[in-house]
């Protein structure tokens, strides 16, 4: 146990969103993702696993340490869900709530086609699996900087 950090975050994910640099794409998945496979294109090549966490509680642990690009619009992706692109089920209500939380000011989180998230996934730094069984539980969260002491 470390003090000040959420005890949640374990050493390997830990490791991954130091090494991470401006700009970078984390990806959170669900169950489902085909997480292991698109792991292994990633900057990073291997899964990581925050297992017995659903994705809002996943997201909420790594946004305590993580800062979120303030430069773009595609800081955060939500993975749309397929002929509803529009929609937000409860797993995504909830990411965004702990989005809004760190940010400390509602700031949504852009849609993006199923297939092309699969794409974007493949680019990302890594890719941590969560614990989420809720169908369309996939994230993406671009890091930002933390700006020097005043």
């Amino acid at each position: 146990m470390l003090k000040g950090i959420d005890n949640r975050l374990n050493a390997d994910v830990l490791h991954v969103l130091r090494a991470m640099g401006h700009g970078d794409m984390l990806i959170v998945s669900d169950t489902n993702f085909p997480a292991d496979s698109i792991a292994k294109q990633t900057v990073h090549g291997k899964l990581l696993r925050m297992e017995n966490l659903t994705a809002g509680e996943t997201v909420g642990a790594i946004l305590s340490v993580l800062p979120l690009d303030t430069f773009v619009d595609d800081f955060a992706a939500r993975m749309e869900i397929v002929g509803e692109p529009d929609t937000i089920p409860p797993v995504q209500a909830e990411v965004q709530a702990a989005i809004d939380a760190a940010e400390g000011a509602p700031r949504p989180m852009i849609g993006v086609e199923r297939f092309a998230f699969y794409d974007m996934a493949k680019e990302a730094y890594a890719v941590i699996q969560s614990g989420e069984r809720r169908f369309y539980g996939c994230f993406m969260l671009r890091k930002g900087v933390i700006p020097p002491d005043a």
